[in-house]
């Protein structure tokens, strides 16, 4: 005789393991597509070991030791994608942007100091990309150092120059920089008066304007319309942006949403090189997440103190005794004076 009250129950234990199955199959899936997930993004940075490349008797010492000093290079290589966002007869790279950015003990707030790349500077012996010694030079281009020898050179120069201590170095190529601006949605900034487009520049009016990555990367590398046309006038631009970049992150919680988030890290991770000591999806993660208390509203922008060379006026050279009065600050970790943000050329 038949068990009548044994099939249901044969019937519900299947679905039961059935059930089972489908949850297990959708966790392994989901941990699968994380690991994936952190693998390509992990797999996207390229990395320098500056003490290798440098060299650590070369390097000065740490002096604040609970503050931090992050060089962003912004590159203009037009090799692969960033072949379609500059049709600029133009070989090589160079660092088309270069900020020491300062974050003091307890990281509340942040100073960033802008690098003319027209600075006439006394590059240090260096190894270049391929290990090759390139010898000391004196009164070459700052931007010269990225095309010439690599990112660590330009470390390298920075600390020779200014006597502090380099934690980490990020790079970003156009591609990358287009990318973040795109996954944020845009980026607002303000126009005092209008932006000409001179020389196939970015043509604005005066007000304000939201920028997807295209016009962003024609804004901050707008020279000739706007203001006084020179590289000086264009860290102003540089600047601005950078500012209201962090507004825009900040605003959306973007680190605080996994999903923008991750848009954000793939997009920005595509282009983008780092210390060794960076590099990896974790340690930026951390890196973010330590940096959260820093606001864009009390964020201080400086430019190098600088004066016109004397020998040629289209390029300047560094100001003292403001830029060393500049750099022990930052050594310091102390409150940079108003005397050493007065630069005589001014853009």
């Amino acid at each position: 005789m038949t068990d009548t009250h044994a099939r249901p129950r044969r019937r519900r234990r299947r679905i039961l393991r059935i059930t089972l199955l489908l949850v297990a199959v959708l966790v392994l899936g989901a941990a699968g597509a994380g690991w994936w997930a952190y693998s390509h993004l992990n797999g996207n940075i390229d990395s320098v070991d500056l003490d290798q490349a440098i060299g650590v008797d070369n390097r000065p010492p740490k002096v604040a030791a609970n503050a931090q000093n992050i060089l962003v290079l912004g590159s203009d290589s037009r090799a692969g994608a960033n072949a379609d966002l500059d049709h600029g007869d133009v070989s090589g790279a160079r660092s088309d942007t270069a900020m020491l950015v300062h974050i003091p003990e307890g990281r509340a707030k942040a100073t960033a100091v802008s690098i003319p790349r027209d600075t006439l500077i006394t590059r240090p012996e260096c190894k270049d990309r391929a290990g090759k010694t390139v010898p000391s030079a004196k009164r070459v281009m700052f931007n010269s150092v990225y095309s010439l020898a690599g990112p660590a050179c330009v470390v390298n120069t920075v600390e020779q120059l200014s006597g502090v201590r380099v934690d980490h170095f990020v790079e970003v190529d156009f591609a990358g920089f287009k990318g973040l601006v795109d996954a944020l949605g845009g980026v607002t900034v303000t126009l005092d008066k209008p932006m000409s487009g001179a020389k196939g520049g970015l043509k604005l009016d005066a007000g304000t304007h939201r920028l997807n990555g295209t016009d962003s990367l024609k804004f901050v590398r707008t020279r000739y319309g706007y203001g006084d046309g020179s590289d000086l006038g264009r860290i102003g631009l540089q600047q601005q942006f950078m500012m209201a970049m962090l507004t825009e992150i900040k605003k959306q919680d973007a680190l605080g949403n996994p999903a923008r988030l991750y848009k954000l890290a793939d997009a920005g991770t595509k282009s983008l090189t780092t210390d060794s000591d960076l590099a990896s999806l974790t340690a930026l993660s951390d890196f973010a997440k330590s940096m959260k208390g820093v606001d864009p509203d009390t964020m201080e922008t400086i430019m190098l103190p600088v004066a016109y060379d004397k020998v040629d006026p289209n390029r300047v050279v560094v100001a003292e005794p403001q830029a060393g009065q500049l750099w022990e600050a930052l050594r310091k970790d102390q409150k940079v004076p108003a005397s050493a943000k007065d630069s005589p050329a001014k853009g």
